[in-house]
């Protein structure tokens, strides 16, 4: 009886566990594949819009050069490991409750804040380049604009990966004092030099500047007028100077002026 009774429950669990199984090799196969068209579907969407071009411009281009994927294939993955991830989740809660699907019930909580990240960091980087063009177009003619304008350029990118890893959670602890630090030495920097005598020197050199800017506006203006206007100046003094010499008394044979 025993026996029995243990064969029977054998075939019973086997039976209740080879229907659970077949179903979950079914939601593989078939999260798989949607996964796969997605990520095809995604990747040309983003093609067609332009999205490499827009996100190069940005920057981002150098952080991929050494890759073999572009801003587009990139995001389609992550398409596609998130429906992975979602087929995973379904597939393992055939079984019930388990510790599998629990893990995977968290990562999939977790994908929203890695977007946001990856938005963010996205986001940072058209900025600093954005900034780091600005500034050395205005300061090019400057021995240090290079300098400031990469400065600029990698404090923007610091913020944005600061930002990014507050958003996932990651680091907080050690990124958060880091940034408050640089922030105070700034401030620091700039109090100082501003108490040290730093207001006239700079008003000196904005006085010189705009003594500069002046003079290359009176010169822009001087080679601004027209080939007409220039010819018109011209024919007006070629007038003066002709109604000048009718006007003073022509000379006579003998050198001396006869008037009339």
């Amino acid at each position: 009886m025993d026996i029995e009774n243990a064969l029977r429950d054998g075939l019973s669990t086997v039976a209740t566990f080879v229907p659970k199984l077949v179903l979950f090799f079914a939601i593989l196969i078939v999260g798989w594949l949607i996964a796969k068209a997605l990520m095809k579907v995604v990747n040309g969407i983003l093609e067609r819009v332009g999205f490499d071009n827009a996100v190069e411009k940005g920057g981002v281009k150098t952080a991929l050069d050494k890759s073999k994927y572009d801003a587009s294939d990139i995001v389609a993955k992550l398409v596609y490991y998130a429906v992975l991830l979602f087929t995973l989740q379904l597939a393992f809660g055939v079984f019930g409750p388990n510790p599998i699907s629990d893990l995977i019930t968290q990562l999939i909580a977790y994908l929203p804040q890695v977007v946001v990240a990856i938005i963010i960091i996205v986001i940072a980087s058209a900025i600093a380049k954005a900034a780091k063009d600005l500034i050395a177009t205005m300061l090019g003619a400057l021995s240090y604009g290079n300098i400031v304008a990469t400065a600029v350029s990698v404090f923007i990118m610091f913020i944005g990966i600061v930002a990014a890893l507050n958003q996932m959670g990651i680091a907080t602890t050690v990124t958060t004092p880091i940034l408050v630090a640089i922030l105070a030495t700034v401030a620091g920097i700039l109090i100082v030099g501003v108490g040290g005598g730093m207001v006239k020197p700079m008003s000196q050199r904005w006085d010189g500047w705009l003594d500069k800017a002046a003079e290359e506006g009176a010169k822009a203006k001087q080679q601004a007028k027209s080939p007409k206007d220039a010819g018109k100046e011209v024919g007006e003094q070629y007038k003066a100077q002709a109604s000048d010499g009718d006007d003073q008394p022509a000379k006579d044979g003998t050198g001396s002026r006869a008037y009339q």
